[in-house]
């Protein structure tokens, strides 16, 4: 992240390790063909979606600095964003969905910095500022969606991603970037596909964050809302896309009821949806989102939580009965006769915490080499440790400088010299050290007495699992950021000066100033070098249109015979019909 970065109050607040995510808006890049690509497609969905979008489109556009004319500067769009306590970032295409979700959760929106080419007009296979911004931006106006998305983030931070999720991502990733670069090949987009496809084939039970995933896709990028026969759009990736949003309320596109099952129900980013949900209201939203959050691993803990980490390999958290909760890289659990879970063990750097700060002196640096615990109660004795008071603690011989043995109900026996104790700031127990300590399973060492100190954990149960460390300070390399980039486009001499063009037109436009000379020069330049660019003779047919002349006439042949080539038919005409009313 450069130092030219400006942060305000709601970014302030952003963890350090989301830092990492941001980049600084290339403004400087951005062609006058890219501002009459953003200017088009605003024009064209403002006059589409005035009539189909949720009321707070419109409405949400002028409050959050949104303009037809231009691409937004991220500076800009914060001034306005700030008075309904949002924010903007710019980051380099998709980012890990964890860290996407977790912005969310800081009402900060991710706004993908590059733009969409002329050949991908109607959708884009990769996010761009289109869609971030013009999609995302105006809905989060309405306060009650607003407080989903941000509740959505809250909770979809933690979901539980597998192994598999972050190699899926990145295959993603790199397919929206190659389908996106007009430079690409179409051997090089042919193998990222197949690698897409390959890894949906063999993924498995979808994770947490594979299902929230969806439930984000087909509400926040795809969600539809009102009455099943005749919905409204709210969703950015509809918002966003001309072709899409006109589809998507035809009956090609299968209505459904938006319910819990939409978790399950995978999607395809490179490629128009199918079907798409419809939910009656935002607080419907809600409803579902605190209905899967229940199912979730934050929510429910126990072993499947423990097991969910353990296939994550990566950093994740489980919180004890006791509020102690325990982040690293989660190797191993044992369970007992019934199931239950009776150790559970990280390996490598972990960290201890209590209500989501570190406890003092068991950070990373202390516990470098893992963790692992005893849970559960003592064998024969109701009381479980987090309930004693000292002096139930003295009679089962757990205070300081006596020699104890503690044999757990699962067959975890501790054998040491206790040293000290930690507890919470109600005097709750957390955590109990030993030195010269053995602790064992049976007849399988878990630790030994030359190993050091022994911290053991006090927790009858795990009432909460979920990705992520408590404390967001304690890891110092939260989070990765992809290795694959979005690619620069490189232009030809040729397509600098036909965007020198766009630029002479764009100007004249702005000013009110018409130099009827050049534009006849560009017109002829135009007709002989750049035989199927068809968006800058529609910006030179706007500038002229009010007139009665020669040039008027001649513009707007040149575009009726551009629309012999089918894939420009619709483009021109939905421009026509603009400039015309």
């Amino acid at each position: 992240m450069k130092s030219t970065i400006k942060f305000n109050k709601v970014t302030e607040r952003l963890p350090k390790h989301l830092h990492q995510f941001i980049v600084k808006q290339p403004y400087a890049e951005y062609t006058a063909q890219n501002q009459a690509v953003w200017r088009y497609v605003m024009r064209m969905n403002i006059d589409f979606l005035s009539k189909v979008a949720h009321e707070s489109y419109l409405d949400g556009l002028k409050k959050t600095g949104i303009s037809e004319e231009v691409i937004p500067k991220m500076e800009g769009m914060n001034r306005i964003l700030k008075d309904i306590g949002w924010a903007a970032v710019s980051v380099d295409g998709f980012i890990p969905p964890n860290a996407f979700m977790e912005f969310q959760a800081y009402n900060v929106l991710v706004i993908a910095s590059d733009i969409r080419t002329i050949d991908h007009l109607e959708y884009t296979p990769a996010p761009d500022i289109i869609h971030e911004a013009a999609g995302h931006a105006p809905i989060i106006a309405n306060p009650e969606y607003a407080e989903y998305l941000r509740r959505f983030g809250e909770i979809g931070c933690k979901a539980i991603s597998s192994s598999e999720d972050y190699e899926m991502y990145e295959a993603i990733r790199l397919l929206s970037i190659l389908k996106e670069d007009p430079n690409s090949s179409e051997v090089e987009i042919g193998k990222a596909q197949q690698k897409v496809e390959d890894l949906q084939n063999t993924m498995g039970e979808l994770s947490e964050m594979a299902q929230i995933r969806n439930l984000h896709w087909w509400t926040v990028e795809y969600g539809l809302i009102g009455i099943l026969e005749s919905p409204k759009i709210y969703g950015a990736g509809l918002l966003s896309s001309i072709g899409e949003s006109k589809k998507c309320l035809t009956k090609e596109v299968e209505k459904v009821p938006y319910t819990i099952e939409a978790a399950t129900q995978n999607f395809d980013i490179t490629k128009p949806q199918p079907q798409l949900f419809v939910t009656p209201d935002f607080a419907h939203l809600s409803f579902v989102l605190e209905e899967f959050a229940n199912k979730m691993a934050l929510r429910t803990g126990g072993l499947s939580g423990i097991q969910k980490l353990i296939k994550s390999k990566n950093i994740g958290t489980i919180e004890l009965s006791t509020g102690l909760q325990i982040s690293g890289v989660f190797s191993n659990v044992i369970v007992d006769g019934n199931n239950k879970p009776i150790y559970v063990q990280t390996s490598g750097p972990t960290a201890l915490a209590s209500r989501d700060k570190e406890l003092i002196g068991h950070g990373i640096d202390y516990h470098m080499e893992g963790f692992g615990s005893p849970l559960g109660k003592l064998k024969g004795i109701n009381l479980a440790i987090e309930d004693m008071f000292p002096k139930d603690l003295e009679v089962y011989g757990i205070y300081e400088g006596k020699k104890t043995t503690l044999m757990f109900e699962g067959d975890i026996k501790v054998e040491g010299e206790v040293i000290t104790g930690k507890r919470d700031m109600k005097g709750k127990i957390l955590l109990i050290s030993f030195k010269n300590c053995m602790v064992t399973h049976n007849d399988k060492v878990l630790f030994r007495p030359e190993w050091g100190i022994y911290d053991m954990a006090v927790g009858k149960d795990i009432i909460s699992a979920h990705a992520g460390p408590a404390s967001v300070n304690s890891f110092k390399n939260l989070g990765e950021v992809s290795t694959t980039k979005t690619h620069k486009i490189s232009y030809s001499e040729e397509e600098i000066k036909l965007h020198i063009m766009y630029q002479d037109i764009a100007e004249m436009r702005k000013s009110g100033v018409l130099d009827f000379l050049k534009i006849s020069l560009i017109f002829e330049k135009l007709k002989v070098n750049f035989t199927s660019d068809w968006l800058l003779p529609l910006e030179m047919y706007e500038l002229v249109y009010h007139m009665d002349t020669k040039m008027k006439t001649e513009i707007l042949a040149y575009l009726i015979a551009l629309k012999k080539i089918k894939k420009y038919e619709q483009l021109i005409t939905n421009g026509i019909r603009i400039i015309s009313k």
